[in-house]
C-alpha cells in the first residue's frame, strides 16, 4: 500500500469519528431547539390560562355586584367578558395539546357556559324586580332555586380547581421535558467525551504508525544523503514500491553522478593548479627576461642612448610591473573562494583593526562602528574587507580621507558597509567596476589592475551574499555587501 493511501485512510477514520461526534451534537441541538420551542409555547399557555381565569373572575365579581346593588354599571365587565371569552376559550382549546388538558379545558368551558346561562337568567330577573336596593321576593326565590345557598362559592371553587389542574398538567409536562433535556445533554456529553478520547487515541496511533513507517523508509535515505555530503558516494537498497522509492532511485543516481563529477572536478582542479604554476613561473620568466635585457642595454650602451630612447626605456619597467601585477591578480582571482578554510568565530571589529594597522597608510582615518562576531571562514572575509578598504586608500588622499566601516543585523544575514569621503563614482560605472580588469584609473597605473572588486564580488556571491555601490561624484562611495550568518 502506498504512503498516500495509508495517510488518506488514517484521515478518513479520524474524520468519520469527528463526523459521528458532530452528528450526536446535531441531534442534541435539535432536542434543545424543540424543548426551547415547547417552553416558549408552554409559557404562552400558562399566560393564556391565567388571563382566562382572571376574566372569568371579573365576570363573577360584576355579576355579584349587580345582584347586590342593581346598578347596571356593574354589568359592563360581565358583558365585555361575554364578547371576548369565546375567542379566548377557542384559543385555549387549540393550545391544549395534552389529552388531560383537553378534558380539563372542556370541563372549564362547560362549567362556565352553564354559569353564564344561570347568571343570564338571574340578571334578567334582577332587572325586572322592583327598583331599590332590596330585591323582590320573586327574584330571591329564583336566586335560591338556580344557584342555591352556596352555589356561587362552589362554582368559583370548582373553576379555580380546574384551572389549577390545567396549569399543573402543563408544569408537569414542562418538568418532564426539562428532565429529558438534561438527560440528553448528559448523555451527549458522555458521547462527546468518548468520541474525543477515541479521536485523540486514533489520531495519535495513526500519527505514530505513519511516523514509524515513514522514518523507517526515510532513515536510510537521510543516512545516504549525509554520507554523500561527507564525500562517501554509496547506495541505498530499497525494495518497496511507494512514493519514496523514486526518491531512493534519484539519490542513488545523484550519488553515482556526484562521484563521477567529483572525480572529474578533482582532475580539473589538478590541471588548474598546474596551469597556475605555469602562469606563476613560465609567464613571469619572459617578463623578467625583458627586464634584464633593458637593464643590460642601460648598462652596456648608456653612452649611446638618446633622450628619446631613454624616455621609451623608462616606460618599460612600469609596464613590466603592471604585467606582473596582472598575472598575480589573475592567479588571485582564480584561487578566490576555491581553497576552503575552516570556519571559526571571526570578530569583524578585530579583523578591521588588524587590516587598518597593516594596510592603511598614515594620514588615512578608519572609523569602525559596532561590528558583530561571525562564525565563518576568516580568510575570505579578510580578502573582502582588505580589498574594499584598500580601494578607498587607493582612490583617496592622505590627510583628508575618512573610511567608515559599519555592520547591521538583518535577520538571516549581516549587512556591512565600507564607505569613504573620496572622489566618488559616476553612476554609469556602478556595475562596470565589478567586472574583471575594470578600473577607473589609467591603464598605465600599476596600482590598479581592475581585479580587486571582481574578487570581492566573487567571494561574496559564492557565499550567498550580494554587493552593491552607492556613490556619486564628489560625495564619496559606499560599498554595501551582505554576508549570510550560515555560510557554505
Amino acid at each position: 500500500m502506498k504512503l498516500a493511501t495509508k495517510i488518506v485512510l488514517g484521515f478518513l477514520i479520524a474524520i468519520s469519528i469527528d463526523l459521528l461526534d458532530s452528528f450526536v451534537n446535531y441531534l442534541l441541538t435539535l432536542r434543545v431547539k424543540t424543548t426551547s420551542e415547547f417552553l416558549l409555547r408552554s409559557e404562552a399557555v400558562i399566560r393564556h390560562s391565567g388571563a382566562l381565569n382572571k376574566d372569568m373572575v371579573k365576570m363573577q365579581s360584576a355579576f355579584r355586584g349587580f345582584l347586590l346593588t342593581g346598578d347596571r354599571q356593574f354589568l359592563q365587565p360581565f358583558e365585555e367578558g361575554l364578547k371576548e371569552l369565546p375567542n379566548r376559550e377557542k384559543q385555549m382549546r387549540q393550545m391544549a395539546t395534552l389529552p388531560r388538558q383537553v378534558v380539563i379545558a372542556d370541563s372549564i368551558l362547560i362549567l362556565h357556559n352553564r354559569w353564564v346561562e344561570y347568571a343570564g337568567e338571574l340578571i334578567e330577573a334582577r332587572k325586572n324586580s322592583a327598583t331599590g336596593v332590596r330585591p323582590s321576593e320573586d327574584f330571591s326565590r329564583l336566586l335560591e332555586t338556580r344557584m342555591g345557598r352556596r352555589g356561587g362559592e362552589e362554582y368559583s371553587g370548582r373553576l379555580a380547581t380546574l384551572f389549577n389542574a390545567f396549569d399543573e398538567t402543563e408544569y408537569q409536562q414542562r418538568d418532564l421535558r426539562r428532565k429529558e433535556l438534561a438527560e440528553s445533554i448528559d448523555r451527549t456529553d458522555r458521547y462527546s467525551l468518548l468520541f474525543s478520547v477515541l479521536l485523540v487515541f486514533v489520531g495519535v496511533s495513526i500519527a505514530l504508525w505513519l511516523v514509524r513507517n515513514i522514518s523507517r523508509r526515510i532513515g536510510p535515505l537521510v543516512r545516504l544523503a549525509e554520507r554523500i555530503s561527507q564525500g562517501d558516494f554509496g547506495r541505498v537498497n530499497d525494495a518497496k514500491r511507494d512514493e519514496l522509492s523514486s526518491l531512493s532511485v534519484s539519490l542513488n543516481r545523484m550519488s553515482e553522478k556526484l562521484s563521477s563529477t567529483i572525480g572529474e572536478l578533482e582532475k580539473k582542479n589538478a590541471e588548474l593548479n598546474q596551469f597556475a604554476y605555469v602562469v606563476s613561473h613560465d609567464l613571469k620568466a619572459p617578463v623578467r627576461g625583458i627586464s634584464n635585457v633593458v637593464r643590460w642595454i642601460e648598462e652596456d650602451h648608456a653612452a649611446e642612448i638618446t633622450p628619446t630612447v631613454r624616455k621609451y626605456l623608462d616606460y618599460i619597467p612600469d609596464r613590466i610591473a603592471r604585467m606582473e601585477a596582472l598575472i598575480d591578480g589573475i592567479l588571485e582571482y582564480a584561487r578566490a573562494g576555491r581553497e576552503g578554510t575552516v570556519k571559526e568565530a571571526v570578530n569583524v571589529g578585530d579583523l578591521v583593526a588588524e587590516l587598518t594597522e597593516m594596510a592603511v597608510p598614515e594620514g588615512f582615518i578608519v572609523q569602525a562602528g559596532t561590528l558583530p562576531v561571525v562564525f565563518t571562514e576568516r580568510l575570505p572575509m579578510q580578502q573582502v574587507f582588505g580589498n574594499l578598504i584598500g580601494n578607498s586608500v587607493k582612490y583617496g588622499s592622505s590627510g583628508t580621507t575618512v573610511i567608515t566601516v559599519t555592520g547591521a543585523d538583518r535577520g538571516p544575514y549581516y549587512e556591512f558597509t565600507v564607505g569613504d569621503n573620496g572622489p566618488g563614482i559616476e553612476p554609469e560605472y556602478h556595475e562596470k567596476i565589478f567586472g574583471l580588469f575594470q578600473t577607473l584609473r589609467e591603464k598605465a597605473d600599476k596600482e590598479s589592475t581592475g581585479i580587486g572588486l571582481s574578487i570581492v564580488k566573487k567571494i561574496v556571491e559564492e557565499r550567498g551574499g550580494a554587493i552593491r555601490v552607492v556613490s556619486s561624484p564628489g560625495n564619496g562611495a559606499k560599498f554595501i555587501f551582505t554576508w549570510p550568518k550560515s555560510t557554505v
